[in-house]
């Protein structure tokens, strides 16, 4: 990029930016394991289990669903090898907008960068919304006063808000014992259901032909995508891990098979929990309110102990959800404000916690903003807050990845000579993850108004938001100068 200096573009040394004082940059010594939990918890596993999968199961193909989760895995991982093979040429952490500026310009990146903002933002912000409901729900269970889901959202948003201004290894190590524990628990249920044999036992019905073909296959790929927003931001934390060159490649492929693995094997073993023939009906069940897929098949396994551990571990688990996006934007904000497509303030480090602590405090601004306008407006924090921002965000997060595969293949085809005989890396992946993505991303508006919860002209509104930001942000980008 033209503000970098002190090195060849195909070199694997770190750039020098010698007319920046010491302190300027963002530093710190996370390793793999570091940014792969940033990244997974940015995945909530166990939200997207109690969420996301009886919606693949009681709306899509029942039983059939696990091989959703494998196809949105197999097509990630596509995409991260391409994504993976620019990264030494990248040398800034701002991920799809630093990659798509590489590959398609400084206008197109722009436009990018607008959609990641509102994409992060708005899942953030559905995530709030949940949790303050989560709160007030296990509050009561247990025979405490309801409380306005907005105060908890609030109180929730401060601890964040204290976490991110700080260094983020502080954040890491948060984000690292809340997703131990899930990941934990869920392991435990899914070991004891399979040891246990199940309904009926042991089946691989979920991988056969009938099955997965038994009612709408795009349902649970649709999703299983969701379930995967946030696995790219490997890249925002570049500059604060131990060696970016290796950290961030193996994290993100870590990170794909991790989460693509985790949901399969999970999906699968509450199918065998529950039975094939069953299972659909239980999730129908659980959307319709008359029942809990997650809870209920715990309590059956791990009994009251195990329900009670997995209610309080979906809590925490969405509270790593929405800190892991608070660093992202935070970090977005900043590689902006240096590319000067933002104030310059944003821009800046703290001198004590060496993070992006200004940015940091603009988006807790923002976040409490939007709350406080939901809150006022009494928007029902599931179907309104939740569904409605958890749509925005796919719609984003799917473009976002379409256009980066494309300027992946863009960068290597203007690039002959970094592609070395490497044509499955920089030619073919991207090619066939753009193909994967293009396909997601009609499977996404055909089905849109199951992720919103909302009517046909509702949902259309909310699935034009980032193609507007799209545009805005191209239009900006033509007129802003870039360092």
């Amino acid at each position: 990029m033209s503000d970098h200096t002190g090195g060849d573009v195909g070199s694997l040394t770190v750039e020098t930016h010698s007319d920046e004082p010491p302190g300027a940059r963002l530093t710190g010594r996370l390793g793999t394991a570091g940014v792969v939990f940033m990244v997974i918890a940015a995945a909530a596993p166990l939200t997207v289990i109690g969420g996301n999968m009886p919606l693949a199961m009681g709306l899509g193909n029942g039983a059939g669903a696990p091989v959703g989760f494998i196809i949105a895995a197999v097509v990630l991982l596509l995409f991260s090898i391409g994504f993976v093979t620019m990264t030494p040429h990248v040398r800034e952490a701002g991920a799809f907008f630093s990659y798509v500026t590489e590959g398609l310009g400084k206008r197109a990146g722009m436009g990018i960068a607008v959609v990641a903002l509102i994409a992060y933002t708005a899942i953030q912000v559905g995530i709030y919304g949940y949790i303050g409901w989560a709160v007030d729900d296990t509050v009561e269970f247990y025979g405490g006063p309801g409380v306005p889901w907005p105060v908890y959202s609030l109180l929730v948003l401060a601890v964040v808000a204290f976490l991110g201004y700080r260094h983020i290894e502080l954040s890491a190590k948060v984000l690292g014992v809340a997703l131990v524990l899930e990941i934990g628990i869920v392991l435990v249920l899914d070991t004891v259901v399979l040891a246990r044999g199940g309904q009926s036992g042991i089946s691989i019905d979920s991988f056969t032909p009938h099955v997965v073909g038994s009612g709408s296959l795009g349902i649970p790929v649709l999703f299983a995508l969701t379930g995967f927003i946030g696995f790219e931001s490997t890249a925002v934390f570049r500059d604060e891990a131990r060696d970016p060159e290796r950290t961030i490649p193996r994290a993100t492929y870590l990170a794909v098979l991790i989460i693509g693995g985790f949901y399969a094997l999970t999906c699968w073993s509450f199918v065998i929990a529950n039975g094939s023939d069953r299972v659909r009906a239980i999730a129908q069940d659980t959307l319709a309110g008359r029942g809990n897929i997650l809870l209920d098949t715990t309590a059956t396994y791990l009994g009251t102990v195990g329900r009670d551990i997995v209610n309080v571990l979906l809590l925490t688990s969405l509270f790593a959800c929405v800190l892991s996006f608070h660093n992202v934007i935070a970090r977005y904000q900043y590689v902006l404000a240096r590319k000067g497509l933002l104030p310059t303030r944003l821009g800046e480090v703290h001198p004590v916690h060496a993070a992006p602590s200004a940015s940091s405090v603009v988006q807790t601004a923002t976040a409490t903003a939007l709350l406080v306008v939901l809150a006022i407006a009494r928007v029902d924090p599931l179907v309104g807050v939740f569904g409605s921002m958890a749509g925005v965000a796919t719609v984003g997060m799917v473009v976002l990845m379409l256009a980066t595969a494309v300027a992946v293949g863009a960068f290597f085809i203007r690039r002959p000579d970094l592609v070395r005989g490497r044509h499955w890396q920089t030619r073919v992946a991207p090619a066939l993850a753009s193909l994967g993505l293009l396909a997601s991303a009609w499977i996404i508006l055909a089905n849109f108004t199951l992720v919103t919860g909302g009517n046909a002209g509702l949902s259309t509104v909310l699935a034009l938001i980032p193609f507007l930001g799209l545009a805005f942000g191209i239009v900006v980008g033509q007129r802003t100068r870039t360092n």
